[in-house]
């Protein structure tokens, strides 16, 4: 019980210390929406009467604190670009962002595991070159350039012309395809050379290990070697990177993605609150970003004694 209650408790510092973080930089260096609200001839009453509306006559302990309160019941409040309610504007556009996000996501990693183990397994000779070589340019091309890329290769008359060049008209399996695709290229076209690169890093550590050495003296196989002892063991960090990588694809990928192809999720929303200065939105997405961190980081935790039972 008491391992629980501290990792409890340093979760709940960890949210306060992230959100008190953004919350003040949100307050003194974020912009104010209340001249975009009243127009720019806007007299100082209207300012004020504005300003008062949205709490930002009271003082800054206080605001923090309804902030606090506003995460724990789930009140986010209501949006002020849009007048929509926060926390039905995550329920509709956090659905869309996971749909477009976790194909590219799981693909990404899956193919990052292969291309390591197939290193390691060629470790030094023109295979093991060839990969690293590739991971190293695809990690050197800007994220920007690969969506361009891929979008005027598969969905203008200047290329193969095959999927939507914009929306989210989603209606089924098919329309689902149709609209994922490009996306999802260009998300594993720009992770998977990451991916590669760590877990080559990983599974070359765990393959100079003794006991894989003690298994490759017994006339065990490489493919055996790979996937029942390397792999096996190198799962602790696998998952780690698997879990902690979903608030950041979720939010900070679907934001370029979701800006750039006009697809209504969460990443366009908080691009969107960015650009207007709609706080009540980015608390929300910042607050319960913090909140996944910590909850991902206690689901991780209790994963690795069920991994490897040499974890205490």
């Amino acid at each position: 019980m008491l391992p629980f209650l501290h990792k409890a408790l340093q979760g709940i510092l960890l949210i306060l210390g992230v959100t008190f973080v953004s919350f003040v930089l949100m307050v003194w260096f974020g912009p104010d929406q209340a001249y975009t609200l009243v127009g720019k001839n806007a007299t100082a009453e209207q300012i004020e009467e504005v300003q008062r509306q949205l709490g930002r006559d009271q003082p800054f302990f206080r605001r923090y604190a309804s902030y606090l309160a506003e995460l724990a019941t789930l009140d986010l409040g209501t949006s002020n670009a849009s007048g929509e309610p926060v926390r039905a504007m995550l329920t509709r556009t956090v659905p869309v962002s996971l749909a477009l996000m976790i194909p590219g996501f799981v693909l990404g990693n899956l193919l990052g595991i292969a291309l390591g183990l197939a290193a390691t397994r060629r470790r030094g000779r023109w295979g093991d070159r060839l990969i690293s070589g590739l991971s190293v340019a695809g990690m050197s091309i800007s994220f920007l350039v690969v969506i361009i890329a891929f979008q005027v290769l598969l969905s203008t008359p200047y290329g193969l012309d095959l999927f939507p060049v914009r929306g989210w008209q989603v209606t089924g399996l098919g329309s689902y395809l149709q609209y994922v695709t490009v996306p999802t290229l260009a998300l594993v076209f720009v992770t998977v050379g990451y991916n590669t690169r760590f877990y080559r890093a990983v599974f070359v550590e765990e393959s100079g290990k003794d006991h894989i050495r003690t298994a490759r003296a017994y006339g065990a196989s490489e493919t055996l070697i790979l996937w029942k002892h390397v792999l096996k063991n190198s799962l602790v960090p696998i998952v780690t990177r698997v879990m902690f990588s979903i608030p950041l694809v979720v939010i900070s990928g679907s934001l370029l993605i979701e800006s750039y192809f006009g697809i209504p999720g969460i990443g366009q929303a908080t691009f969107e609150a960015i650009t207007s200065g709609d706080q009540p939105v980015l608390k929300a997405v910042v607050g319960l970003t913090a909140v996944a961190f910590v909850l991902i980081q206690i689901a991780t935790e209790s994963m690795y004694r069920l991994l490897d039972p040499r974890v205490q």
